[in-house]
């Protein structure tokens, strides 16, 4: 009988240390990343969210944000419904500086006008220039966006200002020629543009060409496109005697070094209209006006 007894009370010692290792076993992986440490070959532990940072852990609705700004929506003080900020405000003012400078750095009151009986006639940023001669009509079109070439920084010299070294900013477009004649429906179209090393050839050297013609293409007269159905000619590849020809046919209608020089000057001086309406319309839009 005793010995049933201590047998019954050793297996009933062995289950209850069993059960307590097993209960130790299935809570261990979820104490030990709470103590290990960070270096650890385990999975790093659940972390705090953003949502946690942001509360101050009450179960009330309420909860302050820890990571929440302290700066409201600033207060609208004009009736356009717009958003008003204290970078708005020195925007602005920025913007009102930068006008005035630009209004005295102007050169032109006017647009120059071209020399040749050129017609002008503008949509926006684009610009047509049209000239009659002899059954023929001449039109040149640009658009002044894109137009201003890449400047880089140069140190000023010892004894030179800043603003003494900066270099003066010329619109130097691509242009389109079209010579359209009436008794033709195709027009023979150029496509000119001024060439990086040409624009600023130096007084007393030999006189060279300050544009120059990229392609040649036939296009149906009046068409806006230029049509890739239509054969163009490239010039990088063309016999120089040729080249010297079409350059030819362009200046006996006009377009040589005395237009492409005007051109720049005119396009440059719609540039810098349309850069001041642009500061212009940025400005108003920024105070709601």
């Amino acid at each position: 009988m005793l010995k049933s007894l201590t047998r019954a009370l050793g297996v009933a010692t062995r289950i209850s240390t069993s059960t307590a290792a097993s209960s130790t076993r299935v809570l261990e992986p979820l104490l030990r990343p709470a103590v290990g440490a960070p270096s650890s070959a385990t999975a790093r532990p659940f972390t705090r969210s953003i949502w946690m940072l942001c509360s101050s852990g009450s179960s009330s609705e309420h909860r302050p944000g820890l990571l929440s700004s302290s700066r409201g929506i600033p207060s609208v003080s004009c009736g356009c419904g717009g958003l008003h900020t204290e970078g708005d405000k020195a925007f602005a003012e920025f913007l009102s500086d930068e006008i005035k400078e630009e209004k005295k750095i102007k050169k032109h009151t006017a647009l120059p006008k071209m020399s040749g009986g050129w017609e002008l006639e503008l949509t926006g940023t684009e610009a047509k220039l049209t000239r009659k001669i002899a059954g023929e009509v001449v039109s040149v079109t640009f658009n002044i966006n894109n137009s201003i070439p890449p400047t880089f920084d140069e140190e000023p010299e010892q004894g030179q200002k800043p603003s003494e070294n900066e270099p003066e900013i010329v619109s130097t477009p691509n242009f389109v020629v079209e010579v359209a004649k009436q008794a033709s429906n195709q027009s023979l179209v150029f496509d000119c543009h001024y060439p990086e090393d040409e624009v600023g050839h130096g007084e007393g050297e030999e006189e060279s060409d300050i544009f120059a013609v990229r392609e040649v293409s036939f296009q149906p007269t009046g068409e806006k496109e230029w049509k890739d159905t239509s054969y163009t000619l490239s010039t990088d590849s063309l016999d120089w005697a040729l080249y010297d020809h079409l350059m030819d046919f362009l200046a006996d209608r006009g377009v040589d070094n005395t237009f492409a020089d005007e051109l720049m000057e005119l396009s440059t001086a719609l540039e810098h209209q349309e850069y001041i309406k642009f500061l212009e319309d940025l400005s108003g839009f920024v105070k709601c006006q």
